[in-house]
């Protein structure tokens, strides 16, 4: 297993910033806010499934562009 690169860390963590909505990556009985850049730093690795909880007012879109900036890291990604 190997760490993601900077880049993805910082795409995910704009794109989730631009949303209202509680966007948490659930891994390992760990919580981490996606809006943390230090907390996907430490968390993200390739070749792990990851599940996403998202809850607010503009969670619909949210989840769809969580799920795709994901995806184009290579990032495997359940969204509830």
């Amino acid at each position: 297993m190997s760490g993601i690169g900077t880049r993805a860390i910082v795409e995910i963590n704009q794109a989730a910033s631009q949303f209202e909505s509680s966007i948490v990556l659930c891994i390992d009985n760990k919580f981490i806010d996606v809006k943390s850049i230090l907390g996907l730093t430490f968390t993200l690795i390739s070749n792990h499934e990851y599940l996403l909880e998202i809850h607010g007012p503009d969670q619909e879109e949210a989840s769809r562009v969580m799920a795709d900036i994901f995806g184009k890291h290579g990032l495997q990604v359940r969204v509830q």
